[in-house]
Parts: C-alpha cells; sequence; structure tokens
C-alpha cells in the first residue's frame, strides 16, 4: 500500500535520495531541498513548559500545567510564524470555536482505559463525576538532546484516587526541512496493572486545529464563537474562515475520511493567503496498522487505531490489552508545513523514510 502514490520517477529518485542521506527527519524532493536547522531547548519549570526553537524560531512548546489533564504540545508553528492549533482555551482568540476544552494542542490519550475516561477530562468536568476520568501528569524531563533534536519526559496515568496505572516515556524528535516541520513521536505505555483499552471512539493522537482549517459547514450550521472582547459570544455564529479539506492516503477527502482506515491523513487549508497543512503519518509497528480515523470537520484531528468496534460498526473488535509488567509502543510522524500545497508523493517520501527509522 505504501507506494500507490509514487510515480516511478519520483520512486527511483526517492531511492537513490535514501542512500546519501543521513537518517535523520529530513526530505529531498524536487521541490524540498533537506536542511537541518538547529534545534534548541528551554526549560521553564516555574511555567511548567520547555520551549522547542528552530535556528532561534519558536516552533512549540511542551506544556504540563496542572489545570490541564494531560501535557501537550502547543502551539505548533510553521516556519512562516502561523500557529495552526487552536488557542482556546489556553490562548482564546476570536472567531475561535469554544467547544471541547478538553482539545489543546497535540496530545496522546485514550477514552476508555480500565473504565476511566482520559480523552474528556478537562476543567469543565463538575467534581461529582471526576470519578469517572483519568489524568496524565507529568513526571520528569529524562533528557534533552539539542544535536539529535530529542526531548524525553517521563508521564504517570493516574486514577482518580492517585493511582498509577501507567507509565508513559515519551522521545519527540524535533527537525525541519525546507518549509516543513517535524515532530516524530514514540510512545511507550508499560502498564504497572492489568489495563484494558476498551474499543472507544476517543483517541488516541488528537490536535485542535484553528478555525481555517476546520471544514466548510452549512451557513445554518450556528456555535458559540469567541467574540472580540475574548469572551464566548452571547449569540451562535457560523465559522465563515473555514477552508480546510482532508485528504487520506487512500484519496479519501472531506469528511469521508472519518472512522475510515489509512496510512496517513493531511489536513490543509488557507491562513492569510497562505497554504498551510498539518499531515499525521501511522507508523506499520503501531497496534491496529492502518489506523482508524477520528478526523471531524469541527478541528479535531486525531488517529486512532483502538476502537476498532467503533469505527467499523462491530464488524471487527480490538479490546487491546496490557498485563501488568508488558508495554507496547506508538510511534508517529506530524508534518507542519506552509508555503505550498503538499503533495501525496511528497508526504509518502516523509512516510517511507519514517517506516524505515
Amino acid at each position: 500500500m505504501r507506494l500507490k502514490f509514487l510515480s516511478l520517477s519520483f520512486l527511483i529518485f526517492a531511492l537513490l535520495a535514501c542512500e546519501n542521506e543521513p537518517s535523520s527527519s529530513t526530505a529531498e524532493t524536487d521541490d524540498v531541498k533537506a536542511s537541518t536547522p538547529s534545534v534548541t531547548f528551554k526549560a521553564l519549570p516555574e511555567q511548567r513548559m520547555v520551549e522547542i526553537r528552530l535556528d532561534d524560531e519558536l516552533f512549540t512548546t511542551y506544556r504540563y500545567p496542572t489545570d490541564i489533564a494531560k501535557p501537550i504540545l502547543y502551539p505548533l508553528t510553521t516556519v512562516s510564524g502561523k500557529k495552526l492549533t487552536r488557542g482556546f482555551p489556553l490562548e482564546p482568540q476570536t472567531g475561535e470555536r469554544t467547544d471541547h476544552p478538553h482539545h489543546i494542542g497535540y496530545w496522546f490519550n485514550y477514552g476508555d482505559v480500565n473504565g476511566l475516561d482520559f480523552w474528556n477530562n478537562s476543567e469543565a468536568i463538575a467534581e461529582v463525576d471526576k470519578d469517572k476520568y483519568g489524568s496524565i501528569h507529568h513526571v520528569e524531563v529524562v533528557s534533552m538532546d539539542e544535536e539529535a533534536g530529542q526531548l524525553v519526559v517521563v508521564h504517570h496515568w493516574k486514577t482518580p484516587d492517585d493511582e498509577t496505572i501507567i507509565e508513559e516515556t515519551t522521545q519527540f524528535t524535533f527537525s525541519q526541512s525546507e518549509t516543513t516541520r517535524i515532530i516524530d513521536r514514540a510512545t511507550k505505555l508499560k502498564a504497572l496493572i492489568d489495563v484494558d483499552f476498551k474499543d472507544n471512539k476517543e483517541g488516541v493522537a488528537g490536535i485542535r486545529v484553528i478555525q481555517e482549517l476546520e471544514l466548510p459547514s452549512a451557513a445554518e450550521d450556528l456555535v458559540t464563537l469567541i467574540g472580540n472582547d475574548g469572551l464566548p459570544s452571547s449569540e451562535k455564529q457560523s465559522n465563515t474562515a473555514a477552508n480546510g479539506d482532508y485528504l487520506s492516503s487512500e484519496g479519501r477527502t472531506g469528511g469521508d475520511v472519518w472512522g475510515r482506515r489509512a496510512e496517513w491523513v493531511k489536513l490543509e487549508g488557507t491562513v492569510k493567503d497562505e497554504i498551510v497543512s498539518l499531515t499525521l503519518i501511522d507508523h506499520p509497528d503501531n497496534v491496529g496498522y492502518p489506523t482508524y480515523w477520528h478526523a471531524r470537520g469541527y478541528g479535531l484531528f486525531a488517529a486512532n487505531p483502538l476502537g476498532q468496534a467503533i469505527f467499523s460498526k462491530g464488524a471487527e473488535r480490538l479490546n487491546f490489552k496490557l498485563a501488568a509488567g508488558e508495554s507496547v509502543t506508538f510511534n508517529y510522524r506530524l508534518l507542519i508545513h506552509n508555503e505550498h500545497s503538499l503533495t501525496a508523493d511528497q508526504i509518502e517520501y516523509y512516510a517511507t523514510q519514517f517506516e524505515g527509522q
């Protein structure tokens, strides 16, 4: 399936390029020349974050505030300086939707782990209902390797009773190839007790995007947006800025991407006359590859390999489990691109390179 988008000439080029390229997160095509900008990390423990910069330009920050139920990367910023992740509820921007306050930046969690919902937990959950939700806590920054562009962190998945049931070790690798910024994520989950991931649509690698990257909706689709005063508007409005569209490795677009399997999905739109996109790439070693996509028109963009019964309408069932002491690793590559449309051939190149790492 991997090579179905590649033309013969591009395939020959890619194979030759691979022989000469270092094993880093860069790519080289006729339109994209490989580059290796310097990566710098700045730990800000009092602000509970780590800044990640490429050639001294802010790319993103790793954040672990106490009022968010999981660590996140936020914002995701293009080479041209455009933020592609929704600001609400951290930094509300005029015109943004105010739904799903648990959708923040780029995160990793799941909707049913031993019966606990890690996905939907937020400050909006009433105290009386908190016993239904799990939370993910930052434990430590293990290392910040600027030469390799790697940040390694440890998280604990906790029950409402403060019992740690999963130890997570995540390695982020940050790089850039011309106007494509890259985040490779390797998340290892080690079960400290028997853990059951019951099939659920809420998971696992999620991103909440800006209003321009939402899919256009019907004029009568009115929602609560942030007003000019920075507060939710009293009257519902339509999002006229939305101009995004999905494209999957299977050639599906728009709403047809949701609930379908694909090796990668791109979400592309225009922001201030510039084409921008986010592309999330699955890895063949992941459970459930190729993943199902929980990719919604209103701005939620997520890969979910564990909710198979939901997306297949019962035709498949996974109910993934880990016994105490067992572990599993999930690998994802995220491309943050600007300036022009990232072609399917180019995405396939990045995906093939990621597969070979």
